[in-house]
């Protein structure tokens, strides 16, 4: 029995383990190389960002690898703009947005879960069809119930349209409604009443949806820019988004060594906790199976 395969036996091994893994869905040569040039295209600009707001103005667009590193830029970004209250106003915003509607959609979510009552198929198609609405729809309408409060130029006013989140309510309602009944039954029979179920329950049974929505929210509401972009006035209550724009804005001068350390003072936070909570944040989508 000759020892070497032929050429045919060799050609039909890789076509056979090019089909295995395509059966298995392991991805081809093609879909790694177009992966790794969209990962270039994604972080091109980043990398241009950290070189010119680390060095100075006249190496904004000459790449020298000798060149000298500084932190004038962002000392410079940090002076000419009240950041610290844009940080604040920021921080405030997503923690008082994602409080109400981590509150309020666990609340409606575990009604529309466990409770019957009149009407309940109407409410619950009315939260779908609020899933259909952008933000942007609404801006008028919201502006105008803004000015009728008294609201206008507040933290309070750029949060208070997203309090109730269409997204949140459907994507607790339908984690609650996997949890077997008999987890309730066990918990009345304890002496439990419904908010007791609901937080000794439900809550620690849906943890991975919250921390995948609570990721989201913080994402989106941080860096939402045209609703606070309307509704402030002053830099009292504007986030880092719409002060970045006010401090980049042509009449001011454009120094693209300061811009570029400014946007990395905004986004910092953002790029920090991902790359600190990647692993988090991936399980959390997994488990909370948002696609």
């Amino acid at each position: 029995m000759n020892a070497t395969a032929s050429p045919d036996a060799h050609a039909s091994a890789a076509a056979a383990r090019r089909a295995g893994r395509l059966a298995h869905g392991e991805p081809g040569w093609l879909d790694t190389l177009a992966a790794w040039l969209l990962a270039l295209v994604w972080i091109l600009p980043l990398v241009y960002a950290v070189w010119t707001a680390f060095h100075p103005g006249e190496y904004s667009t000459r790449f020298a690898l000798d060149a000298p590193l500084t932190l004038a830029n962002f000392a410079r970004a940090w002076e000419a703009a009240p950041f610290g209250r844009y940080f604040v106003n920021t921080v405030l915003l997503v923690t008082m947005v994602l409080g109400a509607q981590l509150v309020l959609a666990t609340l409606a979510a575990y009604a529309f879960a466990r409770y019957e009552f009149p009407g309940k198929p109407v409410l619950f198609a009315l939260v779908l069809v609020q899933l259909m609405i952008t933000p942007d729809i609404l801006l008028v309408e919201n502006y105008k119930t803004m000015t009728a409060l008294g609201l206008v130029d507040s933290v309070l006013a750029v949060g208070l349209p997203y309090f109730a989140s269409a997204f949140a309510i459907f994507l607790l309602r339908q984690t609650f409604m996997g949890i077997p009944r008999e987890l309730d039954e066990a918990a009345r029979v304890e002496g439990a009443g419904p908010l007791t179920i609901l937080w000794r329950v439900y809550v620690p049974l849906a943890r991975p949806v919250y921390v995948a929505f609570a990721l989201v929210s913080v994402s989106y509401h941080w860096n939402n820019f045209l609703w606070p972009l309307i509704i402030t006035n002053t830099p009292l209550s504007r986030p880092l988004t719409v002060g970045l724009q006010v401090f980049s804005a042509t009449d001011q001068g454009i120094d693209w060594s300061v811009i570029t350390a400014a946007t990395l003072m905004s986004a910092a936070p953002l790029l920090v906790a991902f790359l600190l909570f990647q692993r988090q944040f991936v399980q959390s989508f997994m488990r909370a199976g948002i696609k």
